[in-house]
């Protein structure tokens, strides 16, 4: 199994989710019987994760205190080690997705980190239930051996996000689709982020995140679409479609039906 980390980003304030997140961290809103976190964490234990690196702010000490430096399931024999990149104990708040990302770096790719995976990892975030999806060993080889900076996957546009996102090329002969950058005026079918995909550690280092030093130790808030589009401008983002049971659990609604639905219904 190529094993490569996670990041899981889970600083946000949820301020949609209120007042339910007022005392509770989005992440650890219970999602059919258990924190939403944790079936994010099991999805990615199953995969054979190599380690998984959690960002925190607004009530981060809740998180660490459910799920520890371990995560380790009842049901299976895997263990899962856990980092912490503390965005509100260090600089008050969140940084944004860019910004929190370039902070964890030096724990997603170590120093000595080493070999043909040593700067790929994982990012998805810790608010959305994808019950479904696999964190698999081909998808990270896959990319690998390409030359892009991003492989990210895509959904049918929820009702929320009515214009998507980001276009979807055809496959070139390769098997390849690109994720395009579609101009506002561009009539091309466009799609929803669904907040997981594979990223290189070159993504957040100059040319293409040029204003934050390593480890971003200023504390630089910044978003993570600018540098995405940028990428996808010189055909460095490939992208496919991923048509399983998808949900941004953003507003109580959402949670509400969620927790309404069985399994099955879901499906």
């Amino acid at each position: 199994m190529l094993k490569v980390p996670a990041m899981l980003m889970a600083a946000g304030r949820g301020e949609r989710m209120r007042p339910l997140t007022d005392a509770t961290p989005k992440p650890l809103l219970q999602v059919r019987g258990q924190p939403l976190l944790q079936w994010l964490l099991q999805a990615l234990a199953q995969g054979g994760v190599s380690r998984a690196v959690i960002n925190t702010a607004w009530l981060g000490e809740q998180i660490e205190a459910a799920f520890g430096i371990v995560f380790a399931p009842a049901e299976t024999q895997t263990r899962l080690p856990i980092g912490y990149s503390h965005e509100g104990r260090d600089f008050g708040a969140a940084l944004e997705t860019a910004g929190g990302i370039a902070r964890a770096l030096p724990l997603l790719c170590p120093p000595d980190a080493s070999g043909e995976y040593g700067d790929i990892f994982w990012v998805l975030a810790g608010d959305v239930f994808v019950p479904d999806f696999v964190f698999s060993a081909s998808a990270v080889a896959r990319f690998a051996a390409s030359d892009k900076l991003a492989h990210i996957w895509l959904v049918p546009n929820p009702a929320h996000v009515p214009r998507g996102d980001f276009g979807l090329s055809v496959a070139s002969a390769a098997g390849i689709s690109l994720a395009l950058n579609l101009p506002a005026d561009d009539a091309q079918p466009r799609y929803t982020y669904s907040t997981i995909g594979l990223y290189r550690k070159a993504l957040f280092e100059a040319p293409w995140c040029c204003d934050i030093a390593a480890g971003n130790p200023r504390g630089i808030k910044a978003p993570l679409a600018p540098l995405m589009r940028k990428a996808m401008d010189n055909g460095l983002v490939s992208a496919e479609l991923y048509a399983g049971a998808w949900t941004d659990v953003g507003t109580p609604e959402r949670l509400a039906q969620l927790n309404n639905l069985t399994p099955m219904d879901a499906a």
